[in-house]
């Protein structure tokens, strides 16, 4: 069963980056990883994540060499300290002492949540040209869009309700000079249908200007100020060699809305997908192995179940935690965060006919509709509610391992479509 995606998601960050506005108004922005949902939740934004980077300084006393051994001890002595209290200064007024130390991870603390919380706020939540220019007079002068969908995710505070959502410079949407903005109050475990949903194209009609400065570099100019949107650049990421099977195509890159990247793979024999952890790059979470299947680690900040491969020195995610799915939060897996801005000629589309023949006609390369909005989904992983629901994945894994067509199938797991959240009461809305 292939489910289809309505884009519509939203969810928000708990590592929350504040950025002072000149009113009253504050909105508080951060830097994930995220996405966009399909048939059962709307698109929306999540958040973007801003990061900062520290110049490094070096710096280098030198001195002469006395030939007198007594007057030579005491100038190096004279020399080393005037040096290192030139340095000091020099680092301060500089502020390059913050190079030499870890940057410390940010703090969050109630006192500050509850008074974003109690601020009166001017934001109109039912006009969309209100609630964008709240948004887009928040943001710094540049900003990151790291998720591979193009996806910009903010959170907002307003009258007592937390408001989520995301400004998308999609491939379709670039091509026409305009980009997707949507929002909705956030959902949560006893109130999970989407409420005060609005998604709205901005363009030159609404006095929104977009203008490409590279391919992944677009300047956006809107009531009276502009912001650069740089979209996150994976074009080199490749796969370590050994990675992939002789039966195996790799599709392209991911950044999901978790912060998690993975290799998105084909699979022609067993005509599945794989989702593939990338430890190229350091893994922002704690892999605790499942006791009962020793071969499975769940991501203890993530909740996304990994299987270590028998065939190859990698992880494949197999699960993803089912609550997470229906609330359409940040770690509802990637299949919402397919590498668009990658993906070369035909190769998608090619796989998914491969996989699904009946989608043919269907699907553009990029496998989104074409003629409804949404993209096919690519699912393979399990939606779980404990972790002993992935021991089943383990023993077929474990009783297969030597017949790879089959194998490779104990890895896609069809989920349940009651586990994706509500239906969208409108298209196209993100996290």
């Amino acid at each position: 069963m292939r489910e289809r995606a309505n884009a519509s998601k939203s969810s928000f960050d708990h590592e929350i980056a504040h950025v002072k506005q000149p009113d009253d108004n504050e909105l508080t922005c951060s830097n994930p990883r995220s996405r966009r949902k399909f048939d059962h939740k709307d698109s929306l934004l999540r958040d973007a994540l801003f990061t900062e980077r520290s110049h490094a300084a070096a710096v280098a006393v030198r001195y002469e060499h006395l030939h007198t051994e007594e007057l030579m001890k005491v100038a190096k002595l004279r020399i080393a300290l005037g040096a290192l209290a030139m340095l000091s200064v020099a680092l301060s007024a500089s502020g390059a002492t913050h190079a030499q130390t870890p940057e410390r991870t940010r703090v969050e603390i109630n006192e500050a949540y509850l008074k974003e919380l109690l601020r009166e706020t001017k934001v109109d939540t039912t006009d969309t040209m209100s609630v964008f220019s709240h948004v887009f007079m928040a943001l710094p002068e540049r900003v990151d869009v790291l998720p591979t969908e193009n996806y910009f995710y903010f959170r907002f505070l307003a009258q007592g309700v937390a408001w989520a959502g995301s400004i998308r410079l999609g491939p379709a949407e670039r091509a026409k000079q305009t980009l997707e903005f949507g929002f909705y109050k956030d959902l949560a475990d006893w109130a999970d249908e989407l409420s005060g949903a609005r998604r709205e194209i901005l363009g030159a009609a609404q006095g929104v200007s977009i203008v490409e400065e590279t391919p992944l570099r677009y300047r956006v100019t809107a009531v009276g100020r502009t912001v650069v949107f740089v979209l996150n650049d994976l074009s080199n990421v490749q796969p370590p060699p050994q990675t992939l099977l002789a039966t195996e195509r790799f599709l392209g890159p991911i950044f999901d809305e978790s912060g998690l990247r993975f290799f998105l793979v084909y699979n022609r024999a067993a005509k599945v997908f794989h989702y593939v952890l990338d430890e190229t790059v350091p893994v922002p979470d704690e892999l605790v192995d499942l006791k009962e299947a020793p071969r499975i680690a769940i991501g203890r900040r993530t909740g996304f179940a990994f299987y270590r491969d028998h065939l190859r020195e990698r992880r494949i995610l197999v699960g993803v935690n089912e609550i997470n799915s229906r609330l359409n939060t940040w770690f509802d897996g990637p299949f919402d965060q397919l590498p668009e801005n990658f993906i070369k000629g035909e190769d998608l589309r090619e796989a998914i006919l491969d996989a699904d023949p009946t989608a043919k006609g269907e699907i553009d390369r990029l496998g989104n509709y074409l003629k409804e909005v949404g993209r096919y989904l690519i699912h393979p992983y399990m939606l779980y509610r404990k972790p002993t629901d992935l021991v089943r994945i383990h023993t077929c894994a474990t009783q297969r391992q030597k017949r790879p067509d089959q194998y490779a199938k104990c890895f896609e797991i069809e989920p349940d479509p009651s586990t994706f959240g509500p239906p969208p009461t409108a298209k196209g809305l993100k996290k």
